[in-house]
C-alpha cells in the first residue's frame, strides 16, 4: 500500500500531466461551470469529526436566507479523512466546500485540489484578512493566493494549579523560561511521586513551539532546514533538561485530568481548549484552584503553536459560487458566534471574542490572547514526515541521554533530503 507522501505525490504529478478526467460533482447542476443567479443548486459540505448535526443545524439559516441553494451535509471521521480527500482529489469528484485541517492545507493547495479564493476576497467583506487572527489567515496562503477561509482556531496555552504554585512562591503563572524551570523544580521537590509539570515527549508540535520562543525560524527563505542551528538546538536542550532533571514524567500512565486533580501530581501541563471541560467535568474537586494562562516567553517571544480549520472551495466544484456563499455565511460573526455555542469550536473572527459570552469566561480571553502569539506548522508538504522524525530523534535524548548536536544534525540531513 502506498504511504500518505507517495500517493500525494502520485496525485500531484497526475494532476498536473491531465491524466484524469473531470467527473460531476453528482449535484443538480451538470453543465460543468460555477452555479450562478436563481438557479437552484445542492452542495455538498464535507466536513470532519463528530459535528454532522452542528453543520446541519447552522445550515438553515443558509438554507432559508437562499432558497435556491441547499446543503447536503455529510461528516467524515478524522481518521479516515485524509485517505478520503485523496480519492476525491483523484477522481475529481468530491464535495463543493470542503473543511481543510490547517496541517494539511500545503498537502492540498500543492496537489492543485482546492480552488483560489483571492478573487472573492474583495467580493466578500467577510474574507477580509484582518477579520481573522493573523496566524490563521497564514495557513491559507501559499504562492501568494488565498486557498481557504479561517473557520475555527486552536493554540496551546498553560494550565497551571493555582493554589500548589503559590505555595511554592508564584502567586501568577510563570512568565518566563526561566520561571518555569524553577517552578517546575519547587513543585517536583514537594516529594517522591511528584512532578512540576507534564511535557509531553511524543508531541511533534513540543520542539517546535519551544524553538520559535527561543527565536528560530526553523526553516529559512529558501526553505532550508535549521535543526542543527544555536536557536533549535538550544529550546531542544532546554526542553530535555526536564526529563533529564526528572521535572517532568516519561512514562507515567496517567491521563492529564488525573494528574491535574486532587495533590496534584503533575500541577502543569500545557495543551488546548479542548482540556478545559474535561477538567471542569471530572475534576470538581478543584474547582476555583486553577487557572490558563498564555506560555512562558523565551529570549525571542511566547508564541504557541496553532491548529483548527480552514473553508476551502474543492477546484473541480461544479458549484463554486455558491460553495464561496456558503464559505462567506459561515465567516459572519454572528455565525461564528452560534457555531461556538453549538459545538464549543472557537472562532477564527476575531470580533467574536469581543461578545459578551467569550469575555465573561477568563479562561477563553488567555486562549484569544495566545492566538494573537501563534504559529501553525511550517507549511510544507513534507513537513509531517519531518515532525515524525523529529520525535524518533527527540526520543533518543529524552530517554538515551543522546548528544543533542548530533540526533539535530542528522535531523537535519534528513529533512533536507525529504524537501528535495
Amino acid at each position: 500500500m502506498f504511504n500518505k507522501s507517495v500517493k500525494a505525490a502520485l496525485i500531484s504529478t497526475m494532476l498536473l500531466s491531465g491524466i484524469l478526467t473531470a467527473c460531476s460533482s453528482n449535484n443538480t447542476n451538470t453543465t460543468g461551470e460555477a452555479a450562478t443567479g436563481d438557479q437552484p443548486v445542492t452542495i455538498k459540505v464535507w466536513g470532519m469529526g463528530d459535528q454532522e448535526q452542528t453543520l446541519k443545524t447552522i445550515s438553515e439559516q443558509f438554507e432559508t436566507d437562499n432558497p435556491n441553494i441547499k446543503v447536503d451535509v455529510q461528516v467524515i471521521p478524522w481518521g479516515s479523512a485524509h485517505d478520503k480527500l485523496l480519492t476525491a482529489v483523484a477522481s475529481k469528484s468530491g464535495p463543493d466546500v470542503l473543511q481543510m485541517g490547517t496541517s494539511w492545507m500545503p498537502e492540498f493547495a500543492n496537489a492543485g485540489a482546492l480552488l483560489d479564493l483571492t478573487p472573492y476576497i474583495d467580493q466578500y467583506p467577510e474574507f477580509k484578512p484582518e477579520n481573522f487572527f493573523d496566524g490563521i489567515v497564514k495557513t491559507t496562503q501559499f504562492d501568494g493566493k488565498t486557498f481557504g477561509i479561517p473557520w475555527y482556531a486552536e493554540t496551546r496555552v498553560l494550565f497551571y494549579r493555582t493554589d500548589l504554585l503559590k505555595e511554592v512562591g508564584y502567586d501568577k503563572a510563570p512568565a518566563t523560561w526561566d520561571e518555569l524551570k524553577d517552578a517546575a523544580t519547587k513543585l517536583t521537590a514537594r516529594g517522591e511521586g511528584k512532578y512540576g509539570i507534564d511535557l509531553v515527549p511524543g508531541e511533534p508540535t513540543l520542539g517546535i513551539m519551544f524553538a520559535r520562543q527561543n527565536g528560530s525560524k526553523i526553516f529559512d527563505e529558501q526553505n532550508k532546514p535549521l535543526f542543527n542551528q544555536p536557536e533549535f538546538v538550544d529550546a531542544v536542550k532546554y526542553v530535555g533538561s526536564f526529563y533529564q532533571e526528572k521535572l517532568s514524567p516519561v512514562d507515567l500512565g496517567i491521563d492529564a485530568v488525573q494528574g491535574f486533580a486532587g495533590d496534584g501530581v503533575i500541577p502543569m501541563f500545557i495543551s488546548g481548549p479542548w482540556m478545559i471541560k474535561p477538567i471542569k467535568e471530572q475534576a470538581p474537586d478543584i474547582d476555583g484552584k486553577w487557572a490558563t494562562a498564555v506560555l512562558p516567553s523565551g529570549s525571542a517571544n511566547n508564541n504557541s503553536i496553532l491548529g483548527g480549520s480552514d473553508l476551502t472551495v474543492f477546484k473541480y466544484s461544479k458549484n463554486q459560487e455558491a460553495a464561496v456563499k456558503f464559505i462567506a455565511y459561515m465567516s459572519k460573526p454572528e455565525v461564528q458566534l452560534k457555531w461556538k455555542e453549538l459545538s464549543d469550536a472557537l472562532p477564527a473572527v476575531q470580533s467574536v471574542w469581543q461578545d459578551a459570552s467569550m469575555t465573561a469566561d477568563p479562561n477563553l480571553q488567555v486562549i484569544g490572547e495566545q492566538l494573537k502569539h501563534a504559529e501553525a506548522t511550517p507549511a510544507l508538504t513534507a513537513y509531517d514526515q519531518i515532525s515524525q522524525k523529529y520525535v524518533a530523534h527527540f526520543e533518543q535524548i529524552y530517554r538515551a541521554n543522546a548528544d543533542v548536536q548530533t540526533q539535530m544534525d542528522a535531523l537535519n540531513v534528513e529533512a533536507e533530503k525529504l524537501i528535495k
